[in-house]
């Protein structure tokens, strides 16, 4: 059984190996150790913290094969966005430009660097080995951060949002970096995402224009990867969409891929789970009735499992496996919601 939970300085050595598989563009998961091991101890001091409203914390899960101990695949929550320093984004806009003695008005497509989305919760890192895609535990990697935001939601911002990653060539090259960022930075587009997770985001307030980037002047291929996504942001992508995610103005300042956008309260697995008892299933019971995401209701040691269980009157009757992995015992409160 796949258990989805708290991430522990235990893990690193297993996510290390996974940063290393991930492809580049997961820019919040940098292929290093130490950036990593920060990832780890801040997601612990975040879980330790008292918290009453959203602020600089972030939440570091890993996906674990219960009997082997494998890191299978990671995932992230950042409370806020660009808490330290802005989160930045371009935002797609229509500037117009006229002259009444010409007799001439357009529309011009253009992208302005802004940092919008600065303070909404952030879904980051996410990462799941090749085999897992597009299953059932694709989906728990995703979507049991949203059980967690619903044990806690103080700790979370009214808003979620989620940065796709965007179109390559076949050498692994970004046309929109190629187009924007790199006449800027002198670095190519997998130095500029791994400086980018190991340093953060601050170097692109010195470094990038903060005037207009007109979208007619970038060559084809830049304008036709902006709001696209690439082939590793396909899962991600297919679940945030069927959770009821949507594209909205914004596109990444790397390699412009779509940045998804919700109200957290209308995130489907939010809005659809429920608190139910902890019953142990017998075995002369009812075969299970459904797929379902379930969690416990911790904030440290949070597990998470999708299983085949059945669930009437308030109650969800778990086999024996299932309670273990989940950490809990007959009788006590866990939140499910539908796979």
């Amino acid at each position: 059984m796949l258990v989805f939970r708290t991430a522990s300085m235990d893990d690193l050595p297993g996510v290390l190996e996974l940063a290393k598989e991930s492809p580049v563009g997961v820019t919040s998961l940098p292929a290093d150790r130490d950036a990593l091991y920060h990832k780890i101890q801040t997601s612990s001091d975040s879980i330790a913290a008292e918290v009453s409203f959203h602020g600089e914390e972030s939440y570091f899960f890993a996906l674990e094969d219960h009997a082997s101990g494998e890191i299978i695949g990671v995932s992230a929550l950042v409370a806020s966005a660009g808490y330290n320093e802005p989160f930045y984004s371009y935002r797609n806009e229509t500037l117009i430009h006229a002259s009444p003695g010409l007799a001439i008005h357009h529309k011009i497509h253009a992208l302005s660097l802004c940092h919008d989305l600065t303070g909404n919760t952030l879904c980051a890192s996410y990462y799941i080995q090749p085999q897992y895609r597009f299953t059932r535990y694709s989906d728990l990697l995703s979507r049991a951060r949203f059980l967690f935001i619903a044990n806690a939601p103080h700790r979370f911002a009214d808003q979620v949002v989620c940065e796709m990653v965007g179109q390559t060539d076949d050498s692994g090259e970004s046309p929109f970096w190629n187009a924007v960022g790199k006449h800027f930075f002198g670095l190519d587009y997998a130095a500029a995402e791994m400086h980018c997770g190991v340093r953060g985001r601050r170097f692109i307030a010195e470094m990038m224009p903060h005037h207009p980037i007109y979208v007619p002047l970038l060559p084809d291929a830049a304008q036709a990867a902006m709001g696209q996504i690439g082939e590793v942001s396909e899962v991600t992508y297919d679940i945030l969409i069927r959770e009821g995610f949507e594209a909205e103005r914004y596109i990444d300042i790397f390699d412009g891929g779509p940045t998804l956008q919700s109200s957290t309260r209308t995130i489907r697995t939010f809005a659809q789970s429920r608190l139910v008892t902890a019953v142990l299933a017998q075995k002369d019971a009812t075969p299970p009735a459904m797929p379902l995401l379930i969690a416990n209701t911790r904030l440290a040691d949070y597990r998470a499992i999708v299983v085949d269980a059945g669930l009437a009157d308030d109650k969800v009757r778990l086999p024996l496996e299932a309670l273990q992995a989940l950490g809990v015992s007959a009788g006590e409160m866990l939140r499910v919601a539908p796979l």
